[in-house]
């Protein structure tokens, strides 16, 4: 286990330093490397832990490769996280396309980059080849007429099986065929089942993503748990990358009135879409008030107060600064909230780091299955 998790993070540390052009640079992409948990022993519950300081200032599918072989190991998952590094989070072309005033009439382009890499609307990796064979390949229709592609992974048994569904939000490239691996372990570790689900516009979902479409999708999502024989009567945690932890505090937000909803997991997140311009380019801050796609977590956060809350914060994340996760936790009304970080977590990378999946594996053991036992 050492062996390959040293493997992994010189792999990491070497991809880090490979950048490519593209045609249409995201505003920001969340994608990851992998490495496999150690099972983290369960601390005393406290309502909240470890709170971060104040910053000292605040801040105004497809891999594009051929797919991996069936058979999983680490290696392999590791190959494919790595290869998909590789994609560039900003890029010239893109600062041109945004200091030219075009971000009012490109910002979908910009915000939701769904053809990065070049065949990620056509090329899901499938579980199988990551070992899973206990799954389920879904189309999901939604009220408003779209298709959503979604992988449903199930328990594999190496666990007790616990009543526990974990719904994944990706960040704004790829694909959900890219987050299997991470769908893997939580699965193994947690003995739970695992939706990924893709927003319309990405993968081989239909239609094209704006904030209000991937509001329907999430809920669309969380319905098919609560009418699928089998889950309709399980906890279900909601987990968020990126702009995932956006849609995923959407979500939470209109939600938790239901019993259901047992957490809320959230991951290198902003506070807005318009905040989050004059970081990645300040000299289009005049410019952000153009866009149309708000995504204002700030503002929605403070409304779930009856659901636990884990923030899961890289501290070197170079695109979405820290101290828009420190932010959030400050904002937050939750009853409980977890503050864990990443020291040497990057946006993109953060699944990586040591602790990761332990923090999560905790986070729930305390907060979510404690009542159960």
């Amino acid at each position: 286990m050492s062996t390959e998790l040293g493997e992994l993070r010189q792999m990491k540390t070497q991809c880090k330093a490979v950048s490519a052009p593209t045609p249409i640079p995201p505003l920001f992409s969340h994608e990851f490397p992998l490495t496999p948990p150690t099972v983290a022993s369960r601390k005393k519950k406290s309502k909240l832990r470890d709170p971060p300081p104040p910053p000292a200032s605040l801040p105004s599918s497809a891999m594009a490769d051929s797919p991996p072989a069936p058979s999983w190991s680490i290696s392999t998952m590791a190959n494919s996280a790595v290869q998909f590094l590789r994609l560039p989070v900003l890029a010239s072309s893109g600062l041109a396309v945004v200091a030219s005033g075009l971000l009012y009439f490109k910002q979908n382009e910009l915000i939701y980059p769904r053809n990065i890499p070049v065949d990620a609307r056509t090329n899901v990796p499938s579980p199988r080849q990551f070992g899973i064979t206990n799954y389920e390949d879904l189309q999901i229709p939604t009220p408003d007429g779209e298709s959503l592609h979604a992988l449903l992974i199930r328990p594999s048994g190496r666990r007790p099986i616990q009543n526990l569904t974990v719904i994944m939000f990706h960040g704004n490239a790829g694909n959900i065929g890219h987050r299997v691996p991470i769908a893997k372990v939580l699965e193994e570790t947690l003995g739970c089942s695992v939706m990924l689900l893709e927003y319309r516009g990405y993968g081989l979902s239909s239609g094209s993503p704006d904030e209000n479409g991937l509001k329907i999708d999430a809920q669309t999502g969380v319905d098919y748990i609560r009418q699928r024989a089998g889950l309709k009567d399980t906890k279900i945690i909601i987990h968020g990358q990126s702009l995932g932890g956006a849609v995923a505090i959407d979500l939470v937000a209109n939600n938790q009135d239901r019993d259901d909803i047992a957490a809320l997991i959230l991951e290198n997140t902003f506070l807005s879409i318009r905040k989050l311009i004059p970081t990645i380019f300040p000299p289009a801050r005049y410019l952000a008030r153009l866009c149309h796609q708000y995504w204002i977590s700030e503002d929605i956060l403070p409304k779930i107060t009856d659901v636990p809350i884990l923030f899961l914060s890289g501290l070197k994340d170079d695109l979405v600064p820290p101290s828009n996760m420190t932010q959030l936790f400050a904002v937050c009304k939750a009853n409980r909230k977890v503050w864990r970080t990443l020291p040497n977590g990057g946006h993109n990378d953060t699944v990586a780091e040591p602790g990761y999946f332990e923090h999560i594996h905790s986070f729930v053991m305390e907060e979510v299955l404690s009542e159960d036992k």
